[in-house]
């Protein structure tokens, strides 16, 4: 019987390696955005409120990203009908707003990425850019 296991996980250098590619995508643009890399524990790793990006958003940038690292799936993947429920039962650490999104590779869940002070859309992409960065598994436009 093991009692201890090998297993994955994101660097800090990785997760710069992330946060340099969400700023690039994010000037590209021109939304200035919070970006959150966490853990797959949910704990902080990286993160950074751009010039312009809305105050905020970097708590619901954190919330993305903890709640993509705890269900392994992007955060709007939270039903609509719970969204409401849950986020109370959490304190505001689990959302159903879109622009979270897993860092996985292959079967690996290595954390969350959480965007927030653009569209939706435009927090997906930039999280999508972050993933890229280090070959992560990416994710569609829902």
């Amino acid at each position: 019987m093991s009692f201890t296991a090998a297993k994955t996980q994101l660097t800090h250098q990785g997760a710069m390696a992330m946060l340099n590619a969400a700023i690039a995508e994010a000037d590209k643009i021109g939304q200035p955005q919070c970006i959150v890399i966490v853990d797959a524990s949910g704990e902080l790793i990286a993160e950074v409120r751009m010039d312009g990006a809305k105050f905020l958003s970097r708590k619901s940038a954190l919330s993305k990203a903890r709640t993509a690292a705890s269900i392994g799936a992007p955060s709007a993947a939270i039903p609509d009908h719970i969204r409401p429920g849950i986020a109370a039962a959490t304190g505001g650490s689990v959302t159903g707003l879109p622009g979270g999104l897993p860092i996985k590779i292959g079967t690996d869940l290595l954390g969350g990425v959480g965007v927030g002070s653009g569209t939706g859309e435009q927090d997906i992409d930039v999280a999508n850019a972050a993933l890229a960065a280090i070959g992560a598994d990416k994710f569609p436009q829902a």
